[in-house]
């Protein structure tokens, strides 16, 4: 093979069909004295066999494998609600995505994840959070959990908080998570939201009622308790990420205190799986549960709901490759994901 040598820098192939043949060795048969920009053929190496010496070590030339872009909805468990019929509302799971225009706590959607292809990645769905769903007059404590995280790769969410209640420990200022969860009694505040994935939880009403805060959802704030009805859970983000909108992480509502006067009302649940405040009088009844597989907070006394991470992907570049058993459907020309539970997906 001739070669031109056409500038100070440059040689010039011409047109020639054949290869350019590089040296052919083991790792010990290096040169002992190379060159910064010295390149061969490494016949030991597994993989790139084409290295090259950059004026301190050896480095193999990777193969460049294709990568393309995925879509995610990441949705946290959701936190407990606390104190049977006297406690707070349990916050949403955090929510992330990039798909649409918003994602939670008000941020705009996130980037895509640029996956590689024959590269696993982990899928984590976070549990809702536990209660014991009773109020204990001696004052010890009984309030809930709050949610596990949800994760794709290294895409995050925050389990919700949980409600807080009448206990001496931790007390009745709601937890921070995901979305916060709402204050009792003379809790001071609701807990704090995550940025990019929710909403701090309501406030306690003042005396003589004390009615709990509703949790925060993804798309709005706990409301404060009233004087006659327990607030309201803040409501999730609807996401079409499915090809159908759906709402999810919507945040549990507070229960009325039955052993007041006026009639009070449980709160009306957040758009996208909070859970309801008790109805009833007796003291110990738990409110309902945030729904499974939407991050809703549970209602006052009520368990966190599970969280979700769905995947979109071009229907092209789905590899078919998963564990976890994720429901897999189709829209247009794409392909979802939706993992209830934990999993994998390669890529």
């Amino acid at each position: 093979m001739a070669l031109t040598k056409i500038t100070n820098d440059l040689l010039d192939l011409g047109s020639d069909t054949d290869a350019l043949g590089l040296p052919v060795g083991t790792t010990a048969q290096r040169p002992s004295n190379p060159v910064e920009g010295t390149l061969r053929h490494n016949s030991e190496i597994d993989e790139t066999k084409l290295e090259t010496f950059d004026g301190t070590d050896w480095r193999k030339i990777n193969n460049l494998k294709p990568t393309y872009s995925v879509d995610y909805l990441v949705v946290a468990g959701g936190g407990a609600g606390s104190g049977g019929s006297r406690g707070a509302a349990g916050g949403a799971g955090g929510l992330r995505t990039s798909y649409g225009s918003t994602s939670g706590g008000g941020a705009t959607s996130e980037d895509t994840l640029i996956t590689t292809q024959s590269t696993q990645y982990v899928i984590t769905v976070g549990a809702g959070g536990n209660t014991t769903g009773t109020w204990n007059n001696a004052n010890t404590p009984n309030r809930g959990t709050n949610g596990a995280n949800s994760s794709f790769s290294t895409i995050e969410s925050i389990g919700g908080g949980s409600g807080g209640n009448n206990d001496s420990a931790p007390g009745n200022t709601g937890a921070d998570g995901g979305s916060g969860g709402g204050s009792w009694y003379v809790g001071p505040n609701g807990g704090a939201g995550t940025t990019g994935q929710g909403y701090a939880g309501g406030i306690a009403a003042t005396s003589p009622n004390y009615i709990g805060g509703g949790g925060g959802g993804a798309a709005a704030v706990g409301v404060n308790g009233g004087t006659n009805s327990g607030g309201d859970g803040g409501n999730g983000l609807q996401v079409s990420i499915t090809g159908t909108p759906v709402y999810y992480a919507g945040g549990g509502s507070a229960d009325k205190w039955g052993g007041i006067s006026g009639s009070p009302i449980p709160g009306s649940p957040g758009l996208g799986g909070g859970g309801t405040g008790n109805n009833n009088n007796p003291m110990n009844q738990a409110g309902t549960a945030g729904t499974t597989n939407t991050g809703g907070g549970g209602g006052s006394g009520g368990q966190g709901g599970s969280g979700i991470v769905i995947l979109r992907m071009p229907t092209a570049n789905y590899s078919g490759t998963t564990t976890g058993s994720p429901t897999v459907t189709t829209d247009g020309t794409d392909t979802i994901l939706t993992y209830t539970s934990s999993g994998t997906y390669t890529a």
